[in-house]
């Protein structure tokens, strides 16, 4: 896990030499076609990979973003009306039947259907109409990372080419040198905080949340740390119950408008007992753990990442754990 998380750089670095081009062809029928709507199909880290693709399609071309339950069309064949629209599936292995099917379904129904996959020789990429291959590599540990990170460079690539937004694409460029940046910075007092603790909450906002849900998932698959993701505007809105003296809570506020409320969430939180752990660039006088930040704040989320994934291989092996291999968990996860 920590070599492949190491890796990522690299890896983003490739995806911008073989995929992109595929991209900014993808990018442009788009424009053209002009969906009024937009489905994701995933699991997992995916499907995390996938919110970051809602929140950054909503903020910047204004188009409505659906997470489909694929069982609405593998168990209940579900009639969605979804001619002309947009379908996005995101997987690291491109294998699971329900995935396959629910994409299969989508474009029988008129869907234009992209899969943004790593193993392009996969039933998957078979289904839809564009295959965009991830670059990652291979990836032998069972927690995803890299697949991850370049799921979200991904996304990013292909909504800058979308809306033809020569900022963001100059800011891809500089992301592998930006990602090497993160990597370097010391997230040792997580691990010391967290060696201890059984359960946590993890808080994120807007583009953030998408690192919030995937932080709350490798806590509990490397770490065995019962951990829940929320959003900063959520938290009060029942979760808030939980927190009593030593509770600990990671809160992601990275730049962007929702930081001002995640930073004032924290003080907030440390006043009701909590142990609190706030990861903020280096110009928030109050963070406990320092985010790198990239030339567009829209790419901050996977520097954050990054960051957090060589922290968690590390809390793992502090708590006596192997973080490559997950108890009960397998690479590949078929379902339907």
């Amino acid at each position: 896990m920590l070599e492949e998380a190491l890796y990522a750089a690299e890896a983003v670095a490739a995806q911008h030499m073989y995929a992109d081009e595929g991209l900014a062809a993808l990018g442009r029928e788009l424009a053209r076609i002009a969906p009024k709507l937009a489905l994701t199909v995933a699991r997992g880290s995916s499907d995390h990979a996938a919110n970051y693709f809602a929140y950054l399609v909503m903020q910047r071309l204004g188009i409505p973003v659906v997470s489909l339950p694929m069982s609405l069309v593998t168990l209940h064949r579900a009639p969605l009306a979804v001619d002309g629209q947009l379908a996005l599936a995101v997987s690291q292995s491109g294998q699971s039947p329900d995935l396959v099917d629910t994409m299969k379904a989508l474009s029988a129904g008129g869907a234009h259907t992209v899969a943004l996959v790593n193993k392009q020789q996969s039933p998957l990429a078979a289904a839809c109409d564009w295959a965009v291959p991830l670059c990652a590599g291979e990836e032998k540990s069972v927690a995803a990372t890299k697949s991850y990170i370049t799921a979200l460079s991904a996304v990013a690539r292909l909504v800058a080419h979308w809306q033809a937004d020569e900022a963001l694409l100059a800011a891809l460029a500089n992301l592998p040198q930006r990602l090497s940046e993160a990597a370097t910075h010391d997230w040792s007092r997580a691990v010391e905080v967290l060696a201890p603790v059984e359960r946590i909450m993890v808080v994120g906002r807007g583009l953030g949340f998408a690192v919030a849900l995937e932080a709350a998932l490798k806590f509990k698959e490397t770490c065995a740390i019962q951990a829940e993701a929320f959003s900063g505007a959520e938290i009060k809105h029942g979760p808030m119950a939980l927190i009593d003296d030593g509770y600990p809570l990671l809160i992601f506020a990275p730049r962007g408008p929702e930081q001002l409320g995640l930073i004032a969430l924290a003080e907030e939180m440390r006043g009701r007992g909590a142990q609190v752990l706030l990861a903020a660039p280096e110009d928030v006088a109050s963070r406990d753990l320092t985010l790198a930040v990239a030339d567009d704040e829209a790419l901050d989320p996977l520097l954050a990442i990054q960051s957090f994934y060589l922290m968690a291989a590390r809390l793992s092996e502090a708590r006596g754990l192997n973080p490559d291999l997950p108890r009960h968990l397998s690479k590949v996860t078929c379902t339907r």
